[in-house]
């Protein structure tokens, strides 16, 4: 007989793996009901769909799982993607998986497809039966401008969709240019998912850094700190490349789960990236892992500069940084050219290493 997610939590729970939170124990009879049916359903098709002699089967309600960052929506999400014994099921960033979808609808506007939307939806509902977004956002007018009718056509055909957002659905796009057009979505959401908050008063990741090492030099010794935080942070998985689309171009952070990043200095800073790029990392992670930042002067004024762009960016995004560094901030870059703008930057990697710096952005 196969375990439940709350027998396979409460496993891990036992093992030293995760703490007991009563808030996510409250949403793992909803994650089993879904879990059930599609793996009873996920062969079947689905209404419209179903073909003229088939019984339709209804697809139950989706899920979008909200609540403060560092509560465990991701964790509790995996889990329930780990244990589904279902081959079409496929788990996504929001931001790439969107990114994804307006890659697809130029190339089909190319071909003269005049409703360009609808076979990139097609293509996708063809290959899964479950789509788990994480960190749920709508920040774009060209994202809210597709996301309703996008989500429309994958659940009618069958597709279950399951998100986590750190917002309230009344929040998404706040604020935004013409979001009258974008009310509709939010009601349809209500009605086609379930919307439950994971209203836990632990901040995980936080804790998990609570006092913690955050700034490690020299970067040479640091591997096997940087890689048990990395672990712990992330559940012990691998970690998969986050493709980000940036005014055409893509920009690759090697590995991503959970909300996490991991590059090296040379992976973000030795290449020409602006900052549009880096804005967008910012927006996309909560945690970066920067590995191997070198000794920054005049002969590396160009990385030392995109470097200063990129603490900047994750500084006003309250992202939580984990580096490993050739020395202190104050002798990173200690003469010539930049070394008196690079002062700000020094002072900030300072204020970043604070135990409860980029708490606050829970609230956001």
């Amino acid at each position: 007989m196969r375990e439940t997610l709350t027998q396979i939590y409460e496993a891990r729970v036992a093992a030293g793996r995760l703490r007991p939170d009563p808030a996510q124990y409250a949403v793992l009879p909803i994650l089993e009901d879904l879990r059930r049916w599609l793996e009873e359903n996920a062969n079947r098709k689905v209404g419209l769909f179903a073909g003229l002699f088939a019984r339709p089967v209804t697809p139950p309600k989706g899920l979008y799982l909200w609540g403060g960052v560092g509560r465990g929506k991701s964790m509790v999400m995996d889990l329930f993607v780990e244990s589904l014994d279902i081959p079409q099921k496929r788990r996504v960033h929001f931001h790439a998986f969107m990114q994804e979808i307006h890659k697809g609808m130029h190339e089909a506007r190319q071909r003269g497809v005049e409703d360009a939307l609808k076979p990139v939806a097609d293509r996708v509902a063809k290959d899964v039966r479950l789509l788990a977004f994480d960190e749920m956002q709508i920040t774009d007018i060209t994202d809210a401008m597709i996301v309703g009718r996008l989500f429309q056509l994958l659940t009618d055909q069958g597709v279950v969709v399951v998100t986590t957002s750190n917002r309230v659905p009344e929040d998404l796009y706040k604020n935004g240019l013409n979001r009258g057009l974008f009310v509709p979505f939010i009601t349809w959401l209500r009605e086609r998912f379930i919307v439950h908050e994971l209203e836990s008063p632990n901040d995980y990741r936080q804790h998990r850094l609570q006092g913690a090492q955050v700034y490690f030099h020299p970067a040479g010794q640091s591997g096997p700190a940087i890689e048990a935080i990395w672990r712990d942070l992330v559940g012990g998985v691998s970690g998969q490349p986050l493709l980000l689309e940036v005014n055409g171009r893509q920009v690759e952070i090697p590995r991503f789960a959970n909300g996490v990043g991991r590059a090296t200095f040379w992976d973000l800073c030795a290449r020409p990236l602006g900052p549009a790029d880096y804005l967008a990392i910012a927006q996309a992670l909560r945690v970066l892992v920067l590995e191997d930042v070198p000794q920054l002067s005049a002969s590396n004024y160009n990385e030392a500069k995109r470097f200063v762009t990129l603490i900047d960016a994750l500084y006003e995004a309250k992202v939580r940084l984990i580096c490993s560094a050739a020395d202190v901030p104050e002798r990173l870059y200690a003469e010539g050219t930049g070394a008196f703008e690079f002062e700000r930057t020094a002072s900030r990697l300072r204020e970043m290493q604070d135990a409860a710096w980029g708490s606050e952005a829970a609230a956001d």
